[in-house]
This record gives structure tokens, sequence and C-alpha cells, in this order.
């Protein structure tokens, strides 16, 4: 009993697995979408600063083709290129990312863009 068992849990697993590489053989962004997906499932959408015009992080609404953002840094140069993988449903939470005083605001001497409060999230469309 305990070896058919195992079995058919060997032949369920195996035939997932090549429903799984048939999926993203056919849709090279399939793999894209799943990594995008599960990342936003476990990472805030924002950064740890606040704009200082409403007092909570923005979320700047991208089309839902943008895939890749930059970020730019004063100094040594650190520009870098990031994807986007957070995506807004049409019922997006509101007041805001959090309570306030959760977030730390602006440096008055800020060497990074993401110091300003500003985070790219695709739109739901």
């Amino acid at each position: 009993m305990r070896k058919l068992l195992l079995l058919v849990a060997c032949v369920a697993t195996l035939s997932t697995v090549a429903d799984q590489q048939q999926v993203n053989a056919g849709d090279p962004m399939a793999m894209a979408q799943v990594w995008s997906h599960n990342f936003a499932m476990d990472r805030p959408w924002h950064s740890h600063y606040y704009n200082q015009s409403y007092g909570q992080p923005v979320a700047v609404v991208v089309p839902p083709t943008a895939h890749m953002r930059q970020t730019y840094s004063w100094g040594v140069s650190q520009n870098l290129m990031y994807p986007i993988h957070h995506q807004f449903g049409r019922n997006a939470s509101y007041p805001g990312a959090a309570a306030p005083g959760q977030f730390l605001p602006t440096p008055a001497w800020p060497s990074h863009t993401d110091q300003f409060g500003y985070n790219y999230v695709r739109g739901p469309w």
C-alpha cells in the first residue's frame, strides 16, 4: 500500500513538473510573471521613505507593460536598473502603505532617488 501511494505521488509530481515546463517553454514571459508574483507576495511595494507632501510613500502608476526602473545615486556611481514586480489590483487599500510614523523622512542631503518616497507600481489595466 505504501509503495502504491509513493508511486502515485511521484507520478503526480512528474506530470506537474512536465506541465509547468511546457507552459514556460511556450510563453517566455510566463517565468518572469511567476517570479514577479512571488516577489510581490513576500515584499512591500514601497521603500522605507515617505513623500514629504503626503506623509506616505507615493505609488507612481506605470503601464502594465513597464518592467524595469532606474535608480540614481550621487557620489560613487550606483546607477542601477531593477525590475518592477508589484502590480496594483483595482481594490487597492486605503488610506496608504501603513500608519504614519513608520517611514523615514527624506534626508536633508538626499543621496539616492529612492529617498524621495516615489515608488513605481504597474497599473491594473
